[in-house]
This record gives structure tokens, C-alpha cells and sequence, in this order.
């Protein structure tokens, strides 16, 4: 007589099996994804990205960063709300190009619309970089073309990763020197976290 497996404990070897999971997955590559949100409830939409970015198999969120408010970049200042930005660092077994469909997905699932450039949004989000990948392939520029001149990118990057480097331009910290940190201030007592 045989007895019903779903109901027996599950081995400690195969919960460190599933723990390691993502260190043993074929060739997983490092990603960084700038998140920002300046519609809506900011905060909640930003936790919900991050979330629905672990909830995707082949990708686990390995750092948060701090959210930091800051202008809206590219318009009028006092034209649009406050940002509210962080990113993310994950390790992902996706392509550039599957990462980004996700990526878009997860913006349209917060209302995210496209109707002119620069224009405010319930959420963004942007590869910044994957790995050491540079392309300039125009549905993903890798790394993101703007990525150096913006310290609502930088300035958490390096909260989470101080030796990062962007591909093509340098270590974070010197371009963040470059560009300076004007309009970008963190939110003391605001913080994103990783999905348990």
C-alpha cells in the first residue's frame, strides 16, 4: 500500500534544492530595473511592481533600493506630481527582449498608458542594464540610453550596488558626481520590500 505523497513532509534536501534554485538555474545574468511612479498611490504601486516582477519564473529580485521622491525629468517643472523611483537588482534566466515584455506587461497591469512622452504615469519601468550587454538595437538600447544623465537612477543604483558600473559609461558613483543629485531626495520611513 502506497501512501498519499502530498501529504508527506517535504524533505530538507529538496527545500535547499528550491532555495538554491536560482543560484543552479542554466546561466542566470544580473539586471537592473529603474522603477517610477508619480499617478495614483506611488507607493503601493511601486511594491506592487515589485512583486509582480518576483511573481516571474525565471527572475528573483536579489536588492531593493530606498525610494527617493524626485521632479518629473524631461517637462515643466511643476507641470506633472512628484516621482516616487527605486530599483531593483535581479538575476533573471530571460532574455533582454523577454525581460522587457515583462517589464511592459507589469506597467500595463498598473494603467500604465502611452500617450506622449514624458508624460506622468501610474508606473514605469525601465531595464537599465543587463549584465554587460551593450546594443543599440531601438526596441531595447542596452544599456538604457539616458540611464548616465539621470540621478533618479543613479543615486538608488549605488545605495544598493556602490562598486556598480553602468556598461560603456563607468562606475556609478563618478557619473553620479558628473550629473550631481538636485531634485532627487529620499524618503525617510518610505521603503519598498523584497517578496518573502
Amino acid at each position: 500500500m502506497t501512501s498519499d505523497p502530498t501529504v508527506q513532509p517535504v524533505p530538507a534536501s529538496v527545500e535547499h534544492q528550491v532555495d538554491a534554485a536560482d543560484t543552479t538555474l542554466h546561466n542566470p545574468q544580473w539586471a537592473v530595473l529603474s522603477l517610477g511612479s508619480n499617478l495614483g498611490n506611488r507607493l503601493e504601486t511601486l511594491q506592487g511592481a515589485v512583486d509582480a516582477l518576483e511573481d516571474t519564473p525565471g527572475v528573483r529580485i536579489k536588492a531593493v533600493s530606498p525610494v527617493y521622491e524626485t521632479e518629473p525629468w524631461g517637462v515643466e517643472p511643476g507641470s506633472q506630481p512628484n516621482y516616487y523611483n527605486a530599483v531593483v537588482l535581479l538575476r533573471t534566466t530571460l532574455p533582454p527582449s523577454s525581460l522587457l515584455e515583462r517589464a511592459n506587461a507589469v506597467e500595463e497591469a498598473f494603467s500604465r498608458t502611452r500617450t506622449e512622452h514624458w508624460a506622468a504615469r501610474t508606473l514605469d519601468v525601465d531595464i537599465v542594464s543587463y549584465q554587460d550587454v551593450v546594443s543599440d538595437d531601438p526596441v531595447l538600447t542596452l544599456p538604457h540610453p539616458r540611464a548616465h544623465e539621470r540621478a533618479f537612477v543613479l543615486v538608488p543604483w549605488h545605495d544598493v550596488d556602490p562598486d556598480a558600473e553602468l556598461p560603456g559609461r563607468g562606475p556609478v558613483a563618478d557619473l553620479i558626481g558628473a550629473v550631481g543629485g538636485t531634485g532627487v531626495e529620499r524618503c525617510e520611513g518610505v521603503e519598498l520590500h523584497l517578496p518573502e
